[in-house]
Formats: C-alpha cells, structure tokens, sequence
C-alpha cells in the first residue's frame, strides 16, 4: 500500500470497486459465474499489487501486461457471439446507467492521489481527465430515462461519450506510466496502479466501465432498429 495516504482513500476507493462489482452483477441478470471470475480476478491481482509485484518497473517484458493483456483479451471476448448474446438479453440498461455513478468518487480519489505525488496532473478534473462528467450526469440521465423524460437515442449519445471519456482517460493512463511507451508524466507519473487497493482501477473498475458502456450501446441501438422495423410494418 501507498505510504502516508490517508485510510479513508484506500476505503472509499475498495468501497468504489465492491459497488462496481455489485452493480454489474445486478446490472446484468446475476451472472454467477462471471461475477465469481471478476471477483478472483480482482483477488489475485489485489494480493500481486500488496506484494510489490508491480513495483518493479524495469522488468522484460513490462510485469504490467500481467493486467493490461488479459482485459483486452476479456473485454474481446466479451463481445463474442455467445457472451454477448447473453449479456443483451439479461442487461437491464437502466441499472446499468447508474453504475457510472461511481467514476465520481474514483475521481476524487485520483485528485489525492495526484496531491500525494502517485498520479500526473492530466490524470485528474484539473487536467484533462473529464470522466467526472460522466460520474456527475450518471445518476442525473438515469432518473431522466427511468421516468421516460428522454429516450434511448439520448442515452445511446450519452454512452458513447461516456466511452470515449473513459477510453481517453484509459489511455492518458497507460501513456503516463512508467512502461516503456509512456510519452506523458515524466516528472510525476502514474504510480499509484502498482499499489493496492489502487491496482482495481485498470484491472476491474475500467473495463467494466468499458464494456457496460459497449453493451449497453448494443443492446439500445437493437432496440431502436427493432422498434423502427415494428414501426414500418405496421405502416406498410
């Protein structure tokens, strides 16, 4: 764990990543087993981080990919026939809306983290990470679209902005760190992934963002496509 950073950060950031969990499983029809996967997934890479595994930054191959392949890997995965067929059918989008909810405390915490010398400017609401925005209108477009005040064109827009936030955020993250790609952080980079609880960010918290915003993209776009073809049928 860091030194010196206050308790309540590594608990509101655990807390922030057991309702990420949480929300998902529900989000998405109870998926048992993938629910047990994220959790021993976010196990193992939680006991590597404590070890001081990912401390050691001059490695061949970098120890990072250890996290970074495999979410890849998932999240394609994820978007395969089968799983994804079973995801559409038992994600519930208004659920899945507020889940976003949770990039506001992520970013309070990234804005201490940075004060503690373990993130880059840029990698907070003071720099260019703006995924606040999404964790702020979360619960606001999720109310709107619950009590039909807008529709689903209106929170397909609002996911696809979500996604490229997180996705910029994402990358400003890998870029920043000390791997051997990084272009951006040089004098205070992204350190604080290495560490537990931190290490949740970019092995369970991100991609689960990523993927709730694609599938809950998938599945509001085949609702509308299917809604206009009932629509002209109708006409016709």
């Amino acid at each position: 764990m860091i030194e010196n950073l206050p308790n309540w950060i590594n608990w509101l950031f655990l807390l922030t990543g057991v309702l990420t969990i949480g929300i998902f499983h529900y989000a998405n029809g109870k998926p048992n087993k993938l629910t047990y996967l994220i959790i021993i997934w976010s196990l193992i890479q939680s006991i590597l981080a404590f070890t001081g595994f990912y401390e050691k930054t001059d490695s061949i191959p970098p120890r990072f990919l250890i996290v970074l392949i495999p979410v890849f890997i998932t999240i394609i995965y994820g978007l395969t026939k089968r799983p994804l067929n079973y995801i559409i059918e038992n994600k519930n989008t208004k659920i899945s809306t507020f889940i976003h909810t949770i990039r506001f405390p992520v970013e309070i915490v990234l804005l201490y983290l940075y004060i503690n010398n373990m993130m880059p400017e840029l990698m907070t609401f003071e720099g260019r990470n703006f995924d606040i925005l999404a964790g702020i209108s979360a619960p606001i477009i999720g109310l709107l679209f619950l009590k039909k005040i807008v529709g689903r064109n209106a929170l397909i827009i609002w996911n696809i902005i979500g996604l490229f936030l997180i996705l910029f955020v994402f990358v400003n993250g890998i870029l920043s760190s000390e791997l051997p790609i990084q272009i951006f952080g040089f004098e205070q980079p992204t350190k604080a992934p290495k560490y537990f609880p931190f290490i949740l960010l970019p092995a369970t918290i991100v991609p689960i963002i990523i993927y709730s915003h694609i599938t809950d993209i998938i599945k509001l776009w085949n609702k509308k496509t299917a809604y206009n073809t009932g629509n002209r049928s109708t006409t016709q």
